[in-house]
């Protein structure tokens, strides 16, 4: 209402869809009449990370835009007037936006953990209407989040989803975030499948119609993933990680699809290039239903070595940035190790890789590793350790 309410004051007719997932504002923000539009979410995040995010004729709002926008309110440089306000309710029109475009060639027994978030007011019915048999889990809306966190990029916050996958013999498990713009998934025998798998099969699937497009993802993602997009007769883009990045490079690109070890999926093919969990689960259910073998051995499939999670290290208020200057620093320092500086650093080796960056979203250090064997993946972590060491002594508690 505080929000509304401050829009009016500028001038600006609001319109208020509700509680909704932010993909819904995203789709808003697509007609003509409606292209900006405001969200406000704590995401995946704590409840204390609460925040706004911003769609300005129709992109979100990078880091420079909001900054300017800080720069206007300390110089109060603010616009006046008297909007005005109107409820609009576009979940139907959503749903149908999607069911039109996709189709499925077989029907899915689907069971969908909506993380008792705002994916519950959409998520259930919208798998139905695309002829699925839906088994609910955390699908009443709790802004407690109720039985797990609302990260479906943590496979531990996904073990009562494959519980119930296995159970109940169904063919696929899908998890959201908070505000249903990141998708986690499961496969039929209830095994947490990383968002860099998903997205070589979406990946090739887009490239199947587009031989020779780009394909974007981040610094985070497994190298096997370049290697899936190339062989799918498409061009591997590493970008830096977030959701905001990642689309203004994809518009930069004229790539047709991106994604995030995250789990955010952002398609430009037949979409509207905004990141939607809800939209992603679809195409990831239209591509499976063209595969006789269970989601299972399709996963496992695909290429792929040893790789751990993402791997976290909390710290005090602007420590990260601290720290990764000093590790930066040190790196210079290091031979035979190819340097990949795109977001924080990640060293690339002849088995494998680390990775370190500063979190965008909270005071922390991510790492992840992988490696073509568990030989490779230990290489891979005494470099960043030796790394970490000379850069900040200090931490001696790493989490790897």
């Amino acid at each position: 209402a505080a929000l509304a309410e401050g829009i009016r004051a500028a001038g600006l007719d609001v319109v208020d869809l509700g509680v909704v997932p932010t993909p819904l504002v995203y789709f808003a923000c697509c007609y003509p009449v409606l292209h900006s539009g405001a969200m406000v979410t704590a995401s995946h995040n704590p409840s204390e990370y609460n925040g706004v995010k911003p769609v300005l004729m129709g992109e979100s709002a990078d880091s420079s835009a909001i900054q300017g926008l800080r720069l206007r309110i300390e110089q109060n440089q603010l616009a006046h007037g008297s909007g005005g306000y109107r409820r609009e309710d576009l979940n139907a029109r959503y749903r149908n936006y999607i069911t039109q475009d996709v189709t499925l060639a077989r029907p899915h027994r689907v069971v969908i953990d909506c993380g008792n978030a705002t994916a519950s007011l959409l998520a259930p019915q919208l798998y139905r209407d695309l002829g699925c048999e839906v088994i609910e889990l955390n699908c009443d809306m709790d802004a407690g989040m109720g039985d797990r966190m609302p990260d479906p990029s943590v496979p531990e916050q996904l073990r009562d989803l494959g519980d119930l996958v296995r159970t109940n013999g169904a063919d696929i498990g899908l998890a959201f975030d908070g505000d249903g713009d990141r998708l986690g998934v499961v496969d039929s025998q209830g095994r947490f499948v990383a968002a860099d798998r998903v997205l070589m099969l979406l990946a090739a699937d887009v490239l199947a119609r587009n031989p020779g497009g780009d394909v974007v993802f981040d610094v985070k993602c497994s190298r096997y993933l370049a290697e899936e997009i190339q062989r799918a007769g498409g061009r591997p883009l590493m970008w830096k990680s977030g959701h905001t990045p990642l689309k203004a490079k994809l518009r930069e690109s004229g790539a047709l699809i991106a994604g995030e070890l995250s789990g955010h999926f952002i398609f430009k093919e037949r979409w509207f290039g905004f990141d939607d969990a809800l939209y992603a689960g679809a195409r990831l259910l239209e591509v499976l239903s063209l595969d006789p073998r269970s989601s299972e051995e399709i996963f496992a499939g695909l290429p792929g070595g040893i790789a751990t999670p993402e791997l976290f290290l909390p710290l005090a208020e602007g420590e990260p940035t601290r720290v990764m200057e000093s590790v930066l620093n040190q790196a210079k320092r290091l031979d035979g190790v190819n340097l990949i500086l795109i977001d924080g650093l990640r060293a690339e080796l002849e088995g494998g890789w680390g990775l370190v960056r500063a979190s965008n979203t909270q005071p922390k250090l991510t790492f992840r590793f992988e490696g073509d064997d568990q030989e490779s993946l230990e290489q891979a972590q005494a470099l960043f350790r030796r790394l970490m060491e000379m850069a900040a002594p200090e931490l001696t508690e790493l989490p790897f």
